[in-house]
């Protein structure tokens, strides 16, 4: 069909902004290389990706906020993990950071890729950056590429 508009995964254009938190960070870490990875399988260049690594997912819809606002991404990646604890600490943490990203994404124009694991345990998590489920990260990063494509072609 040709009214049908795909994102392409070649990346080599692309600038590309990663927010990461340190929290959780064997599991952070893992979905950096996955992101990482899926960047290079399509062609970005190193010298085009930008990470900022910040304490938590809290944290993450600010600097979200403020990489958008200079333009000079094409598209940003939110990387982390919340993890279920005993309190209801969790629950704040996942809403906040997903609804602040999502309001980044819609106020700023710039697509924002939610990799943060919001997860019941740790083995969940595991599973998920590099695990069983495979790394998240990794379909993260080629979100990223496809969605910059799509807004590009939408400009």
């Amino acid at each position: 069909m040709n009214n049908v508009l795909e994102g392409h995964i070649d990346g080599s254009a692309s600038r590309v902004g990663i927010i990461v938190s340190e929290f959780n960070e064997v599991i952070s870490t893992n979905l950096l290389k996955g992101t990482l990875k899926a960047l290079n399988d399509c062609n970005v260049n190193e010298k085009n990706i930008f990470i900022v690594k910040v304490p938590g997912a809290f944290e993450v819809p600010l600097v979200s906020l403020r990489l958008a606002n200079k333009n000079e991404y094409d598209v940003l990646i939110c990387l982390g993990a919340v993890i279920r604890g005993e309190t209801g600490h969790y629950d704040f943490v996942a809403s906040e950071s997903a609804g602040g990203i999502s309001k980044v994404s819609l106020e700023t124009g710039v697509p924002i890729i939610f990799g943060i694991l919001t997860t019941d345990n740790l083995q969940q998590a595991i599973d998920r950056s590099g695990g069983k489920y495979g790394n998240k990260g990794y379909d993260c990063g080629i979100a990223a590429i496809k969605m910059s494509s799509i807004n590009s072609k939408l400009s």
